[in-house]
Order: C-alpha cells, then structure tokens, then sequence
C-alpha cells in the first residue's frame, strides 16, 4: 500500500495552503497537523522500506516530533511567543533541539561505502561548513548583527544564521561524499534548503521587527520539509538494498562543486569591500573574518589534493602489485608455485644447446588421487615439486605443465638424478607415499619449437612407461614414425570395425588328465580384405588407447557366446572370453554380458571372464566398479578368471579375497625341459597355492608332451596351447569336439 502510494504526504500542502487564510491559532493548529502527519508518515516509510541507514532517518522523525510538539504549545498559547527580552520559551527549546537531530541525521545519512578515506570525508565536510559559514557572515551576521546599530534579537535569534549555515553545510556534504546520489537523497538536500531558507526569512522578519509573520511563514516552510522529507522516505527507492561494493564519488559533482567552493570566499570578500565601502566604510572584521574563513578552506582544499594524490598513488601502487601478480600468475604454475609452459617457451629461446627437454610423468598417480582425495594430491604435488628443485642446477628450469607431469630444462644425465629423488618415500599429510617417476628425455638438436619438443619428448616418455616405468627414454625419430603408426592403426582400425572385418577365433583347453576339451579361450584376429592379416600385438594396444576396445570387446562377447551356446548342451565346454580394463570401468559391463548371455541363451555358468591381475590390485573408484561388475556376474554363475598370473603385480591378499574361480599361469613360467629346477619349481609353487586356494590352474604356453607330463606330474589341472591346438574358426572348434568325443582324435595331437 505504501509503496504503491508514496505520495499520499503531498495530500498535506492543500491543508498547508488553506490554514493561511486562517488565524494565527488557526495557522498553527494546520502547521501542527500537516508537521504531525508527515511524522507519522516517515515512521511509517522507516518501518515499510527499512533504508540502509535507519538512524539517519529516525533522527530526522525525532527532529519533526520536536518542531510538531513546539508548535502545539505555540497554538495553545498564541500570546506566550514570541519571549521577551532574553527569556527562553518551551516553544524555542522544542525549536531548537530539531536543528542538532537534523545535523547529525544528515552526518550519519551517507553511504560509508564511498571509495575515499576518513580523512578525506572530514576535509570535504569542514571545507562545506566553513564556506556556508563565510556566506552566513557575510549575508546575514555581519550586516543584521554585527554591524548593527541596535540590538533587536535574542542571542538564539543571532546564531540562527550559523545553524542554518551548518545544516545547509551538511546537506551539501550530502552531494560531496554520497557516491550513489538517488532522488531521495536529491528530495532530503531540497527539503533542508527550504528549512534554511525559511530561517533565513524568520531572521530578515525579526530583524525588520515583524515578529508575528516571520515565524510563521517560517513554519509553513518547515512544513513543506517534513513533507518532501516524508515523500523521500516512503518513496520505493529509499528501501533498495545499498550494493555489496564500494562506489566512487563521481567527478561531475564534486569538481564544479569545488571550484564553486573556492570562488565563495574571494568574492564575499569582494562583495564586503564594495559594500561596506560605498556604506560607512570598512570595519577590520568585515575582511578579517571571510578571509580568514577562506584561508581556512584554502588550506582544506590542499589537504585534501594531497589525500586525493596519496590515493591516487596507493591506487597506483595496488595497480601495479595487481599488474605484477597477474603477469606472473600467467607465467608460474598456481600451485607449486613453479614455472609454467608458458615460461618454458620463453626459457627455451635462450637456454644453452647442452640443455635437454626432461618431460615427467609420476607414476601411479591416478591411484593416488583415487584412493586419498585430490587435497592429498595436490599436496603430493608440491611436495614432489620441492623434492626436484634441489635437482635443478644453476641456469636450470624446473617447470609443471599440469596434472602430474613436470619438465626439467637440464643436460640428460639429469634423469637419473630425478628417478632417483622421487624413489625416497614422500610423506604427506600423515601418509607415507612411495612413487616412482617416468621420463622422456627430447634432446635439442635439431632447432625443433617447445611443441615439437614436448610432443617428441611425451614419445618417449610412453616408450618408457611401455618398457615398465621408472625409467627413462631418450626419443629417436623410430618413435616418430611408430605413433604415426598408432593413428593410422586406429582409423584402420575403425573402418575395420564398421566393415565388419574381424571373425573370432578359438583355442581350446583341455584336461590334462584324460585330455578332454574342457573350454575355448575366444581370441580376436583381423583379416581386412586383400591384405594380410593384422596381428593382435599391433591392434589391440591401439584399441585400448582409443577407446575403441569397449565395442570391440563387446562385440568379441556376443558373437562368442552365441558360437558357444550349442556346445555347452552338448559336450559341457565353457567360453573364456577376455575382457579389457576400459571395458570393466564401464558403469554398464554387467548388464552388457547379461544381454550376450540373454540374447545367446548361453548359461552364464557356462562363461569365464578372462582379467589381467593389475585390474584387481588397483585402488579407486573404478577397482570398486570392477568389482562391483564381478561380485554381481559371479552370483549369476559366471565364473572368473585370472590371465597370464605372475607376470604383473601378484598379491597373496587379492587371490585370498577377491572374486577369482581360475588362476592361469603365465606361457613364460613353462619350462624348456624338465631338468629346468628353476622354472619347474615355480609352476609347482603357484600350482599349490592355487590348489590351496580352492582354484583351478591352466597353464598356458604348453607345445610338447614334455610340458604336458610335467604340468600333470605338478599337479596343474589344464592346459592351453599349440600341443592341443591352435586358434581356429568356429567350424574348427565345433568339429574338435566332435571328434573328441567320437575318440578319433588322440590326446595331445597337433590340430593343423
């Protein structure tokens, strides 16, 4: 209701213009109800809009209350006022204790928030007050007071001129340091000029002896301010929340405001002179006073140039530090606080030609960021970072390009020096780290850009990793040629599979005892048309790089199930099928393998899952998957099993405790004869763990009868290779069964 009717106070001057046609009671009784009305009113705005400075206007409700409640008394004794001589009336106490409430709201009605210093508010202020106090003197004090003949006016009457200078003073201090300058401040400055000049009409009236009309026209003045005082504060814009940031003073308002400033006192000065000189001629304090005043304002206004010039120079000086941090933000990691690529561009243009390009990557990483948090690695972070700047040499850069890759500029012979400072175990935050690093080592020899020698240098750093880790590699234009490779094998890679140019191929695992196909392992061979056949060394790492793996797997899956779903019935045979780490950290692996089983009619007892070892000892959201898949597929029947054991990183606690059915023993533990100890007591030992265990052992890599006899002799349970067959087509596979069990085929003959 307020806010749609902020103008209802305006109802109050139709009241103000008929109670002057009226007596002096009559008068006074209207001035009473319109000054008592617009106080309701603004109490009404404070509590409706709540403005940013409450105090402010509560003072200003209290000054109206005083001037209301001075007037009532005023009405009802119309014959008491004005007081004679120098008595003091009730009506003047009320009178007065407005003026100081009205100062100190206007002090206190400004925004804090305005961009400038104390300081700076104080000398804007005395410079305001001071300039309104030469103007009051001048105008009114001097020719009406001082200078006159005889006295006619209480002393309250005799300062009147300076407390309207001071409330007039204040409500340009408004204009000067209020940065966001709104029409209700705009309305509040109007209404405390109208108050000053309705005093200033009171005091001319009383000095020319107009007692009676004086005051009054003075309080209808005064009337008309309480009402734009209550427009301002019911107005919808005196409730806007005051914005979280500091505003600036703008310019336009206070540099002519100013200039208006200085001008002021010279030409009162002048205007005294001229006067008082064409008058009675010239009384020392009628150029004393303004021009000591204007001095005062002079030196004021230089204080406050020097303020302005000191901020302006801390501006500078804050511009400059902001500049300085930026410029290095842009080229130092935010982290380790270490030079970042950018600089390294920069640092390569005049590094000496001995210097090499020492790309880092830390191994195992992931697992860390996984299993401790990312707070735990980036803490890992910039303790590696102050374990490798010891390394750097003199004319040295030690660089982080992002992630857990670090660049050394630095001769080769550094890498070791690097390898060896990560080898000592890191702790942080309570946890003690042991990591290793990996490094790709581009010498500069060629003139070849940072790009050129970053992405040389990540060559051989995925040559490293590939040969085992921990190590480093120095990059040869084979590694080159090699990644080009890798491309062109993927896009191969991808026609192949949109044109259907794979076919999967079976190995079967036998008995070793009685020598029985118990499985296939289903292998995936490429053949594209016309050419020859692409081997799996070549196009399965570039399909786990790619990505590409996931369909591809999936499609192996369900084309062998389907092949191998007429020969469970029949002869009992199981499937192996191996399965990718990318494919496991799909969230929908295991509905995937339900939908081959599904689709094929294929038991899911009759399915193993062939997994590398390194899927199950890692650590992190995606092992939790990987299990999540197994646990899940195993309690429908499928069995799991563990490919090329030993090879990577064998644990007791993940054959003890995770889901594995199978345990198949890598081809490189099979030894050439058997007066190998060695080799032989190696199958034997993870032949009786695995029996201790409660799991079954294949061992793969079996080419004679004399790995046969000797894996039956250990105890082993089956056996995978060339001794019972190759990897053949499906058609192959189903007719080794038949003849299987037709018994036309004897054990441990070679299928062609």
């Amino acid at each position: 209701m307020v806010g749609r009717a902020w103008w209802w106070p305006l109802l109050a001057v139709p009241l103000l213009v008929a109670g002057w046609f009226l007596p002096l009671q009559g008068q006074l009784l209207t001035y009473a109800v319109a000054a008592g009305s617009s106080t309701v009113a603004v109490a009404i705005g404070i509590r409706r809009n709540r403005p940013a400075r409450p105090v402010a206007w509560w003072l200003l409700t209290s000054a109206m209350a005083c001037s209301t409640i001075g007037t009532l008394i005023w009405a009802a004794a119309p014959g008491s006022y004005p007081p004679h001589g120098d008595e003091v009336s009730i009506v003047d106490v009320f009178y007065g204790l407005a003026y100081p409430q009205i100062a100190i709201g206007l002090t206190l009605l400004p925004d804090r928030r305005t961009g400038i210093s104390r300081w700076a508010r104080l000398t804007d202020t005395g410079i305001v007050l001071i300039t309104a106090l030469v103007l009051a003197w001048v105008l009114l004090y001097d020719p009406y007071v001082h200078d006159a003949a005889i006295r006619v006016a209480t002393p309250s009457m005799e300062l009147l001129p300076f407390i309207d200078a001071l409330l007039a003073g204040m409500a340009l201090r408004l204009l000067v340091v209020q940065a966001r300058f709104t029409r209700v401040h705009a309305v509040v400055l109007f209404a405390t000029f109208v108050i000053a000049l309705s005093d200033v009409q009171y005091f001319l009236a009383v000095m020319h002896g107009r007692w009676i009309a004086g005051p009054v026209l003075s309080m209808a003045g005064w009337c008309v301010a309480f009402v734009l005082i209550a427009l301002a504060v019911l107005h919808p814009a005196a409730g806007a929340p005051a914005p979280a940031t500091a505003a600036r003073v703008h310019a336009w308002r206070t540099v002519p405001l100013n200039v208006a400033l200085v001008v002021v006192g010279p030409a009162t000065t002048l205007y005294t002179i001229l006067r008082r000189w064409d008058e009675a001629g010239l009384d020392p304090d009628d150029v004393i006073v303004p021009l000591l005043l204007t001095g005062i304002v002079s030196v004021l206004l230089v204080l406050r140039m020097a303020l302005a010039t000191h901020v302006a120079e801390e501006r500078a000086a804050e511009q400059e530090a902001m500049q300085e941090s930026i410029r290095r933000m842009a080229v130092h990691d935010t982290l380790t606080g270490l030079p970042n690529r950018l600089q390294l561009e920069q640092q390569l243009a005049g590094a000496p030609p001995d210097q090499a390009l020492l790309l880092l990557d830390l191994d195992g990483f992931k697992d860390v960021n996984d299993r401790l948090g990312h707070t735990i690695g980036d803490e890992l972070l910039v303790a590696v970072a102050e374990r490798l700047l010891p390394v750097a040499g003199a004319g040295e850069t030690l660089v982080r390009l992002g992630g857990d890759e670090f660049v050394l500029l630095a001769p080769e012979s550094r890498a070791g020096e690097v390898l060896a400072a990560l080898r000592r175990p890191i702790e942080v935050s309570g946890h003690v780290l042991h990591m290793t690093g990996t490094v790709g080592i581009r010498r500069r020899d060629d003139g070849a850009g940072a790009d050129q020698l970053l992405s040389d240098a990540d060559l051989a750093l995925y040559a490293a990793k590939a040969e085992g880790r921990d190590r480093f590699e120095v990059f040869d234009a084979r590694l080159r040629r090699e990644q080009a490779e890798r491309i062109r094998t993927v896009e191969r890679l991808r026609e192949g599979l949109e044109a259907g140019e794979f076919t999967v191929h079976y190995q079967p695992i036998v008995a070793l005892r009685g020598g029985a196909p118990v499985a296939f392992e289903a292998l995936v061979r490429w053949t594209p048309p016309g050419q020859d056949p692409i081997g799996p060394d070549r196009f399965i790492p570039a399909a786990e790089d790619s990505g590409l793996i996931v369909g591809l797997g999936e499609w192996v899956l369900r084309q062998a199930c389907a092949d191998a779903a007429p020969w469970y019935p029949t002869y009992g045979t199981t499937i192996s099928v191996n399965v990718s780490p990318r494919q496991l950290a799909e969230p929908d692996f295991a509905d995937v393998v339900r939908r081959a089983l599904t689709g094929s009619g294929l038991p899911p007892e009759a399915l193993v899952l062939e997994i590398t070892e390194g899927v199950l000892v890692r650590s992190g959201a995606h092992a939790e998957l990987t299990l999540a898949h197994l646990t899940r597929l195993r309690a429908d029947g499928v069995r799991v099993a563990i490919d090329d054991f030993g090879t990577g990183y064998s644990s007791l606690a993940y054959l003890r405790d995770l889901p594995i059915d199978i345990l198949k023993i890598d081809r490189s533990f099979m030894p050439d004869d058997s007066s190998d100890a060695q080799q032989t007591a190696l199958v034997r030992a993870v032949v009786d763990l695995a029996r201790s265990l409660r799991l079954v052992t294949v061992a793969e890599g079996v080419e004679t009868a004399q790995h046969a006899d000797l894996l039956r002799t250990l105890g082993c349970d089956r056996g995978q290779g060339w001794l019972f067959g190759r990897p053949g087509p499906a058609p192959g596979a189903a007719d080794l069964l038949y003849d299987w069990r037709d018994g036309s085929v004897p054990v441990g003959r070679k299928s062609p």
